[in-house]
């Protein structure tokens, strides 16, 4: 789906090195899926509070380290 975005250059261009994309389009679905994992634990962690003997919820692993170890 195209979408026509105003994006700031310079946050762009941070994100683009921070993730290691090599497309803006790569920089912007790693961003969005990012804000997704957040929520979902955020959403989580919020009903830790219904149980006092649960665990900490483990961090999920990343995607492109599941990758490099199956290769």
């Amino acid at each position: 789906m195209k979408k026509t975005l105003h994006i700031d250059e310079k946050l762009l261009s941070e994100a683009k090195l921070a993730s290691g994309a090599a497309t803006d389009t790569e920089t912007v679905r790693l961003g969005l899926e990012a804000l997704v994992r957040h929520a979902a634990y955020e959403r989580l962690r919020a009903l830790r509070g219904s149980e006092p003997k649960a665990k900490d919820i483990p961090r999920r692993r990343e995607p492109a380290a599941r990758k490099r170890r199956a290769a």
